[in-house]
Order: structure tokens, then sequence, then C-alpha cells
């Protein structure tokens, strides 16, 4: 039984179409996705997760949002399946850190260079959101960034007879040694 985890203040603010993911049990989690946002701040991806994208009436965003000075936004219940990586969504919760990634060019055969680095008040609001969730999910043991689980290539937009990867967060600029041995979680790379 791990201890339990300090206090870590989460700001609740449900996307509109929350009630409409589907549901899962705690136990069914059993893998963190983390991402970067690839936009300029955290405004801009409150506003692109409320966008409806699918008949269902709901959109890609994912659980927790990590600002730049590391407060925590909990857009999406963990109870509730998000939309944030292919494939893996009904076993994972999604952290998002801000982070403009590769923005605004994302495809862009010259522009997949990501910058800037992550602050020191995110990576801690990681650690602690990530104890947190191993104490509330009791089958938690896979970690991995979206770019490992997402490898698919696509034509660049600025030069269709190139490649780059579609989906490169958190990239390479995201501290996975000291979060994988602070966390206590396996890196899941397929």
């Amino acid at each position: 039984m791990l201890p339990e985890p300090p206090p870590l203040p989460i700001q609740v603010d449900p996307l509109p179409y929350e009630a409409r993911l589907d549901t899962r049990p705690p136990s069914q989690v059993d893998l963190v996705v983390i991402h970067c946002t690839e936009l300029p701040d955290l405004a801009t991806a409150r506003e692109y997760g409320e966008r409806v994208l699918y008949d269902s009436g709901t959109g890609n965003s994912g659980h927790y949002y990590i600002d730049r000075d590391g407060s925590v936004h909990q857009y999406v219940a963990p109870t509730r399946i998000a939309h944030h990586t292919r494939g893996h969504n009904p076993r994972s919760i999604g952290i998002e850190l801000v982070n403009p990634g590769r923005w605004p060019h994302w495809l862009a055969a010259d522009h997949q260079a990501m910058t800037e680095p992550y602050t020191e008040a995110q990576i801690a609001a990681l650690l602690a959101l990530l104890r947190r969730l191993r104490a509330e999910h009791p089958n938690l043991r896979w970690i991995a960034g979206h770019e490992d689980l997402d490898t698919t290539e696509v034509p660049a937009s600025d030069d269709p007879t190139r490649s780059v990867r579609r989906k490169r967060d958190p990239g390479p600029l995201f501290p996975w040694a000291r979060v994988v041995e602070a966390s206590g979680l396996a890196r899941l790379v397929p």
C-alpha cells in the first residue's frame, strides 16, 4: 500500500462534453501517457480541448494539464475515457504539459525542433500528480510518451515528398530518467 499522497491543489474545470465520455473503473487504468500541448498557452489548449470532433459530441483532450507555473488543471475526470492517444485511451490517463513543441507549424519538415524546456515547477507538479494517481489507481504501473505510442509518419505540410512524425511529444527535452525513477512507474515503449 502506498502512503497517502501529499496535498496537490487541482483546479477541476470539466470540459463541456465530459459527461458524454465513457466511464471506467480505476482498476482499468494501468498507463499514464505524457503529452505536451504543442500550443502556446493553457487558454489555447483549453480552446482546442473544447472543440467537438466526433459524432458522440466529444473531442480530443487529456485528463490533466500542467501549466508552466506548476498549476494542475483537471479537464476530464480519470474515471472517464478521454481521447488523447489512439489505441490506448481505455487503459490510460493523459497528462498534458503546456509547451509549444512545434507550434504553429507542427508538420512542417523544417520546423521539427522542440526547443522550450519544461519548467521545474511543471516537473515537480507532474511528480506529485503521479504519486497521487498511483495511490488512486491500484493497477497503474506504466508510463509512456505520446511519441512512444503513436509513431505514424505523415507527409510534411511544407514538402509532401518528406515525412515527419505525426506526434513527437513530450519530445527530447522531457526528463525521462528523472520522472521514471521518481514515479516508480516503468516506461512502456512498444
